[in-house]
């Protein structure tokens, strides 16, 4: 939500200045006028940037610089993310950035391969309506590696991992949409992760295709891969498109109260 990242940088900017105005120059003679009508009372607007800029600073530095809320709003990461499920995203992992902007201005880290990530879609073209829109999936390809997926098997630098069949995908709520679907453990090194595949295919763009990640630049998949809009169709994740990592769900919550879904059992589950 991008709007609502730049009303709160906004509101704070000026609930900021009106306060420090006020210090700086209008509270000294308003003390002088103490005894004169009304000349000494402080502005209603005064007093309610006074009570809300620490409120707007506070939420701004853990935002932009801590951990910020996401929800998901489709099934491209399923099994791992449903519909209706808020998550917590690291926003030092990869460094810190201003709010906005995204520019870097301090270097902590990078992703690793099979973090789950947000950032904004850097589209398909400057005119592409989503732009700029957060999305989330799966780092498969780091810079410089050569990645390939065919028969809906991946293969990293001529290493083709292994899979094993789980069965059957069984969801609840927003996940049923799946149910049917064959569910795998893609036996990533070190980041084993379930991955969802539909037997029928026969109208699907399968996204087979290998490709050799640029500098500054990583490939990104949804572990819903039959069901996920994701690099294999778009191309490459520039690096300063990066928003922070996924961490962990806290509320499954789809609907107006929760009426569509409410899944208890998703609380404080960790985002593998």
């Amino acid at each position: 939500m991008r709007w609502f990242e730049i009303a709160l940088v906004s509101l704070t900017f000026l609930t900021g200045i009106i306060w420090m105005l006020d210090r700086l120059f209008f509270a000294k003679r308003r003390r002088g006028a103490d005894g004169l009508l009304d000349e000494n009372k402080e502005p209603v607007v005064v007093d309610y940037a006074r009570a809300f800029f620490p409120v707007l600073a506070f939420v701004l530095i853990l935002r932009s610089f801590i951990a910020e809320p996401f929800k998901i709003p489709s099934s491209s990461m399923m099994p791992s993310l449903l519909i209706g499920d808020f998550i917590l995203v690291n926003k030092f992992a990869y460094g810190l950035r201003l709010p906005v902007t995204n520019e870097k201005f301090v270097e902590l880290g990078e992703p690793a391969r099979g973090d789950v990530v947000v950032f904004r879609f850097p589209g398909r073209s400057d005119s592409d309506p989503n732009k700029g829109v957060d999305y989330i999936k799966r780092v498969i390809g780091l810079p410089g590696d050569t990645v390939a997926y065919r028969e809906n098997k991946l293969t990293v630098n001529g290493t083709a991992y292994a899979y094993d069949t789980v069965g059957e995908y069984k969801g609840f709520g927003p996940g049923v949409e799946m149910n049917g679907a064959t569910e795998f453990l893609e036996k990533m090194p070190g980041r084993p992760h379930a991955v969802l595949e539909l037997s029928d295919m026969a109208q699907i763009d399968p996204g087979e295709g290998e490709w050799t990640v640029p500098e500054g630049q990583y490939l990104v998949m949804g572990d819903n891969r039959d069901r996920s809009d994701d690099g294999r169709f778009w191309g490459y994740l520039p690096e300063k498109q990066l928003r922070g990592k996924a961490f962990l769900i806290w509320l499954n919550c789809k609907g107006w109260g929760c009426r569509d879904s409410f899944e208890p059992s998703r609380i404080g589950n960790r985002i593998q």
